[in-house]
């Protein structure tokens, strides 16, 4: 089994890819470029400062360990993986959440290697199992934080809420996507795991939103 390990141009990659993502998500948690405006214009950045604090910690950390998990367990299946981040997507997910959406792609770890569709299958589904189990390490904070926007309670309405939707969306069975890898390797493991998923999403996920 290859060891794991990360090139410069991966850490670099992971690094730029996070920030990017940080940026994005507190940019949409905001509203956009009309706050951003409106912060500049007032001088109150630090809402702005707070919100990049905050999205690193839930939105960045869900993505960068969802793709982390995709690679330690292709490195177990003796994989050569590593994680190349798409920058055209990055700035796109940056462009749209100044116009008040967000589409967020930031890359993908490649591996290469003979496999089988189970171990693939696998690699596939770590991704979002990961999400799965950060969402509800975010779930006691913000079960147990002040009410009111703070910044405790934001977190765990961010943590719980983009981690559980984001191991719900990548399940789905469609293109590039978890769900379709998953799939192809075992329709009951897919069912049983796109219904966890959604079901976490629907009742925590979108309920935890602010």
């Amino acid at each position: 089994m290859n060891g794991l390990s990360f090139s410069a141009p991966e850490r670099r990659d992971l690094l730029v890819a996070w920030l990017a993502l940080g940026l994005a998500f507190a940019l949409f948690f905001i509203g956009g470029g009309p706050a951003v405006i409106a912060a500049l214009s007032s001088g109150g950045l630090g809402g702005l400062a707070t919100a990049f604090v905050i999205s690193l910690l839930t939105a960045g950390v869900g993505f960068l360990l969802h793709e982390l998990a995709h690679k330690v367990v292709a490195v177990r299946y003796g994989q050569r993986a590593a994680f190349r981040a798409d920058y055209g997507m990055l700035f796109l997910a940056v462009v749209s959440a100044l116009a008040g959406f967000l589409f967020a792609a930031p890359g993908a770890v490649h591996h290469q290697g003979r496999i089988t569709k189970r171990e693939h299958g696998l690699i596939a589904l770590a991704g979002p199992a990961v999400n799965v189990v950060l969402g509800t390490l975010f779930l006691p904070i913000l079960l147990l934080a002040p009410s009111g926007s703070g910044p405790l309670a934001l977190i765990g309405s961010y943590g719980v809420a983009v981690n559980y939707l984001l191991g719900a969306f990548n399940l789905i069975p469609f293109g590039p996507l978890d769900g379709a890898t998953v799939r192809s390797w075992s329709t009951p493991i897919w069912f049983v795991s796109f219904l966890v998923c959604a079901a976490l999403a629907v009742f925590f996920g979108f309920a935890a939103l602010p």
